[in-house]
């Protein structure tokens, strides 16, 4: 794992969570999505998991039936970091006006 993937780790949310409540079933997921939001790095989360395809758990707010439905929509994505964070300051540049 690269260096910039695992720096993100230390902010979020969920680091001191215990892991098996974030690979979960189920309603259960409505928990774990609940604890990504507001996390200060979602968006590095959500884009690991998708540019490395996991297959199992929340990550980044989303369940792994998302994440596999968004891959489906967008094939044409070769780099989900660039992409998210590109939006990410997009609508940060749209907030500041």
């Amino acid at each position: 794992m690269q260096t910039n993937q695992v720096g993100w780790r230390v902010d979020a949310s969920c680091r001191d969570a215990d892991p098996d409540g974030l690979f979960v079933r189920g309603a259960e997921q409505n928990r774990a999505k609940a604890v990504c939001m507001g996390c200060p790095v979602r968006t590095e989360c959500l884009a690991e998991a998708l540019d490395g395809r996991i297959n199992f758990g929340v990550w980044g707010g989303m369940t792994e039936r998302e994440r596999r439905a968004l891959l489906r929509r967008r094939p044409d994505v070769t780099s989900w970091t660039d992409l998210l964070e590109a939006a990410k300051r997009d609508a940060l540049s749209a907030a500041a006006g």
